[in-house]
Order: C-alpha cells, then sequence, then structure tokens
C-alpha cells in the first residue's frame, strides 16, 4: 500500500536535476521533503504525480508502477497533489470548486449540474478544512490561506483514497495559520471511518511546518538523498546542518 520511489533520475537537457533518488512513505505516515532552492524537491514531486516524465528509475503506488501514467490516471487510483500557489477555479464558489473534483470521474453534463450535485459529501468535506461557512463565497474573494485549505479540499474531494503529495503547503501563511493548517494535514495520516490513514509527503521551508509535524523528514542537496530518518535525528545530522540549516539553527520551541 506503501508510494515507494526507487532510483529517481531526471534530466534537463543534461542537468540530473534529480539524481537516484529512493524513499518510501506507508499509510499513516507524514513525511516531509526537505532542501535548499534548487534541490530537486518539486521536481521530485513532480515525477511522483505525473507533471514530469522520469528519466530513469521507477514510481510505485500499491505495488503498481505509475510512472508511465497520466496525472488523471494516478488521481483515479488515488493519488493527488497540491501546488506551491493555490490553484483553484476562481469562477466557481467554494463548494462548486469541490463539487466539480467529487464529479469529475464520471463527467459533467453541464455547468449548472455543480449546484446539485454531491452537495452533502461536498459540504462535509469543507466542514473538514473549516471552510463550511464560506460554501457559497466566490474562491476569487478568498484570503490566501483559505485558498490552501480549499486547494487540500479540492485534492481530497478527487477521490485522493490514499495518498497526498502536498508541494509547500504552508507557503505564504502566518504562522498561526502554518501550524492550523499543518495540524489538519497531520490529521489526514490517522485512521478514519474505518479505512487506513493517508500516506502524506510534503516539501517545505518553513521548519515549524516540518519539526513537530512530520514522522519522517527526507533531505534532498543538490538532487541526491542526502539524509533521512526521523526529525531529531536530521536535526543533529552534521551534513544537514552544514548545507541547509546552519550550525547555529535550532529546532522551533514546539517540535
Amino acid at each position: 500500500m506503501s508510494l515507494q520511489v526507487q532510483g529517481l533520475v531526471k534530466h534537463f537537457d543534461g542537468v540530473k536535476a534529480v539524481n537516484g533518488v529512493t524513499f518510501t512513505v506507508a499509510p499513516g505516515e507524514c513525511v516531509a521533503l526537505i532542501g535548499p532552492n534548487g534541490a530537486g524537491k518539486s521536481t521530485t514531486f513532480a515525477c511522483i504525480a505525473g507533471q514530469h516524465t522520469l528519466s530513469a528509475g521507477q514510481v510505485l503506488w500499491k505495488g503498481e508502477r505509475v510512472d508511465s501514467l497520466r496525472p488523471a490516471q494516478r488521481l483515479q487510483r488515488g493519488m493527488a497533489r497540491t501546488f506551491q500557489v493555490a490553484q483553484t477555479f476562481e469562477a466557481l464558489t467554494v463548494l462548486q470548486n469541490v463539487q466539480l473534483l467529487m464529479q469529475y470521474p464520471r463527467g459533467l453534463a453541464a455547468y449548472n449540474v455543480l449546484n446539485s450535485g454531491e452537495s452533502q459529501t461536498s459540504l462535509a468535506l469543507l466542514e473538514q478544512v473549516g471552510l463550511q461557512h464560506l460554501a457559497h463565497a466566490d474562491a476569487q474573494d478568498l484570503p490566501y490561506g483559505a485558498k490552501k485549505r480549499l486547494e487540500l479540499a479540492m485534492a481530497l474531494a478527487g477521490h485522493a483514497t490514499g495518498l497526498l503529495l502536498l508541494d509547500e503547503p504552508a507557503a505564504g501563511l502566518a504562522s498561526a495559520e502554518r501550524a492550523e493548517l499543518m495540524a489538519l494535514v497531520k490529521s489526514l495520516t490517522q485512521p478514519q471511518a474505518g479505512r487506513a490513514g493517508m500516506a502524506v509527503l510534503y516539501t517545505e521551508h518553513n521548519m515549524d511546518a516540518v519539526f513537530g509535524v512530520a514522522d519522517r523528514v527526507l533531505v534532498l542537496i543538490d538532487g541526491i538523498m542526502a539524509a533521512q530518518g526521523s526529525p531529531d535525528e536530521i536535526a543533529r545530522d552534521p551534513t544537514v546542518r552544514q548545507r541547509y540549516l546552519g550550525q547555529w539553527w535550532e529546532k522551533p520551541d514546539h517540535a
């Protein structure tokens, strides 16, 4: 049931953006992928989600190779991703954004079916992310923190039944908003309604959204896996401190 990334390589015109990265993420795990700018984090995400083709290596989900599948096909298998800059349908209401993703697998006959289709399930998802009170607001009018929550609800509505790939979910948020959003993300890894918790892989630059949240931390530097382990192990790792965190860096108080 786990995500398995095996020897992932991605070249761009001869430049190795990612070079032989291997790791796993199991259901019920919240795993952070960190590293300096240009380390290959977003490229790794795009390869797993299907926006980039691999130069070499394999991506498996639930034991099946998915690296040759289109993003929509991966979504049908329970894999979904969000982006650094929240992607929502600005001309629709908050509720309609979620309804659209709920109905997408069955196809849409016309725009006006959004107002009646899957409304109760969609409202339940909005309640889960704390947006039920904004259900009928236009997405374009939402503050950025709310757009991040809406994008998360859309990922869940898109039949993401097992794996969430979150590319900088807390980017652009104030400290309190980051803490609330990451607590929500963490809750998704817990068993719910008789099913196993989701596998969550996320990349983040805000260390307060990593330490104290992630079960494990993966560190990419120059396109290779420089370290992986528990948050405490990563905080003590001399290479990570020298190349990324800084020698005098201290874990956030809550971590």
